[in-house]
């Protein structure tokens, strides 16, 4: 990667033969020589984050907010993303886009009523170094920029088919390559 990183969206292609990746959108969130971190926007679980979750003391009157399969790495460790700025420490991803770790906020959007624009995940996707870059020459990947409305608001099932067509792509033509992974 010789560019300047800007935060995007990764989405797999058939090629991408590894199964947690199938058919995912992926926010990815760094990108540089050390190597890139994301979290999968699109696998949700049945269950509800505020049941999953174990803080000290226990979520009082949880919502309904799914807990979101983030990828595969440390599946232990949470993440919180939400659509307005935190008052807590944060990463902005890009404006109406913010990742942290905390537990606070974590409470937060876990015990409020109705539920915010947010996603709680577990776990991350990981690259080496070079790892990303490798799988994007071999077209088993697609980036594109970041839009709001899928991150929060498009079903997790139509998210990947909706962002492909958005690129002008229809899904059911891509064709299998050489198999990454």
């Amino acid at each position: 990667m010789t560019e300047a990183f800007r935060p995007a969206l990764l989405l797999s292609m058939p090629q991408l033969q590894d199964p947690n990746f199938a058919r995912t959108v992926v926010l990815l969130c760094e990108f540089n020589p050390d190597g890139a971190f994301g979290v999968v926007l699109n696998r949700p679980t049945d269950m509800a984050a505020s049941d999953m979750v174990r803080l000290d003391p226990p979520v009082a009157q949880g919502n309904d907010l799914a807990l979101y399969i983030g990828g595969p790495v440390e599946p232990q460790r949470g993440w919180i993303l939400v659509s307005e700025a935190p008052d807590v420490e944060f990463k902005t991803i890009r404006d109406g886009l913010y990742l942290s770790t905390s537990p606070t906020l974590l409470r937060q959007v876990l015990e409020q009523q109705p539920a915010p624009r947010a996603r709680v995940l577990a776990g991350y996707a990981g690259w080496g170094p070079g790892q990303l870059d490798e799988e994007l020459a071999q077209s088993a990947w697609l980036m594109t920029d970041i839009e709001l409305d899928l991150v929060f608001d498009v079903s997790p099932s139509a998210m990947w088919e909706i962002a492909i067509r958005r690129l002008g792509a229809d899904p059911s033509t891509l064709t299998m390559g050489h198999g990454v992974h």
